[in-house]
């Protein structure tokens, strides 16, 4: 890709799984609410390609998103328990203005951050623990609706859903990546819902690269690992 890739959430554990795996194979914009340590940011990123800024300042936005091919976006609140009040300005006002404004630029591909939170109502009492262990006849593939277990998750429903609607709308190609149980370590074995959700920060990076190279108009794909 010859344009830069907006990374929205940059300072944040799966931005920094990202730097950390493709780095140095992109130009990057970087963006965040708070600025980003100079040791998490990759040496060929300078000073201009770092933004400060909330995702909800529309202006904001439009000006790190001047002239990039791609949007990787990360951005928001990442608490499970996190409130209503937050989730809606952070999580869904906020990646509507960033689709937004990616749509109306002409960005050509935009990875949305889902997370398996959007289909955590489907781990029900009657499916578990089975449902975590890969001789379970059920699967989840990303064909399904969203099922959200808490307000988080509905957050990132909705994000998949405006996803769909500016691929159609605008013909931006939008692929929303439901995020499992990333860490740097495998879980422990009694862990069984973070073992069927583990992501590595290696395979992270690695998807994310997919999602900047592929071709495709609209996709929902889970980010777990083998």
């Amino acid at each position: 890709m010859d344009e830069p890739v907006l990374l929205t959430g940059a300072g944040g554990r799966v931005g920094q799984a990202i730097l950390d795996g493709i780095g140095d194979d992109y130009d990057w914009r970087l963006l965040d609410r708070e600025p980003i340590p100079t040791a998490k940011v990759p040496d060929r990123v300078t000073d201009a390609d770092q933004y400060v800024a909330d995702i909800t300042d529309e202006r904001a936005v439009r000006d790190a998103m001047a002239g990039v091919g791609a949007v990787i976006h990360l951005a928001g609140d990442p608490r499970k328990t996190a409130p209503w009040e937050s989730v809606l300005r952070n999580n869904i006002n906020g990646t509507q203005v960033v689709m937004q404004v990616a749509a109306e630029a002409g960005v050509d591909r935009f990875a949305f951050a889902s997370s398996n939170h959007a289909v955590g109502g489907y781990e029900t009492d009657d499916r578990l623990p089975d449902l975590y262990r890969t001789d379970d006849e059920y699967r989840l593939d990303g064909a399904e609706l969203p099922r959200p277990g808490n307000l988080y998750g509905v957050s990132k429903a909705t994000g998949e859903f405006l996803g769909r609607y500016y691929r159609d709308e605008f013909g931006m190609s939008v692929v929303c990546v439901r995020i499992g149980n990333l860490t740097k370590d495998h879980p422990p074995r009694e862990y069984e819902r973070g073992q069927a959700m583990w992501l590595s920060h290696g395979d992270c990076a690695h998807l994310f690269d997919r999602c900047l190279q592929a071709d495709y108009g609209f996709e929902v794909v889970y980010g777990i690992s083998d």
